[in-house]
């Protein structure tokens, strides 16, 4: 389904359907120090498919499985400095594991790499690792904690969620539910 049907409902001009939201989140791109380290991480750690890699080294585009690519690394140029936490621009990027099991095993591969684990945690509509890739670039795989994204997004819109540490080692919490309040109001 696309974001604009989800929020909006689908609109057409002259027959032709239009949209005002972009369709999806296309894919990430990174700069990175090493290509073929980044690559290897994410592909052996994370468990992306490389859907083409540079020759020469610069470049890698790797894949979920469905799409060309989700995610590309680039070779940042020499002397490039990484942002410090906190500083103005990207926070992190996420992706969306199956179910809870998955992403235990995730945090299992994560540990066994001896990844940076920041910090795990249940938001309510979703429980996540957040780590650090080789850069020290944010991250955070999740998995959602709803049967549908209407009952995802309905718990999004009637709290104001939550950051609550979650040990990951643990049986899957159960799931949440859906406050009436509506936090959905700007200003």
């Amino acid at each position: 389904m696309l974001c604009s049907e989800r929020a909006n409902g689908p609109q057409e001009r002259g027959g032709i359907r239009m949209s005002n939201t972009p369709k999806e989140i296309g894919h990430v791109v990174l700069n990175v120090t090493d290509v073929e380290r980044s690559t290897k991480f994410y592909r052996d750690v994370v468990g992306f498919q490389v859907s083409r890699f540079r020759p020469d080294g610069t470049g890698a585009f790797l894949t979920c499985g469905i799409v060309h690519h989700n995610l590309a690394l680039f070779k940042a140029p020499e002397g490039a400095r990484p942002a410090q936490k906190g500083a103005i621009g990207l926070n992190h990027f996420a992706f969306k594991v199956e179910n809870y099991q998955i992403l235990q095993a995730a945090h299992k591969r994560l540990i066994e790499a001896s990844a940076t684990i920041d910090h795990i945690v249940d938001h309510g509509m979703t429980r996540s690792v957040y780590f650090l890739d080789p850069d020290g670039i944010e991250m955070e795989l999740f998995c959602d904690t709803f049967a549908t994204e209407e009952e995802g997004l309905a718990y999004m819109k009637s709290t104001r969620g939550g950051a609550d540490p979650m040990d990951i080692t643990a049986p899957e919490p159960s799931r949440p539910e859906i406050p009436k309040a509506d936090y959905t109001k700007v200003g």
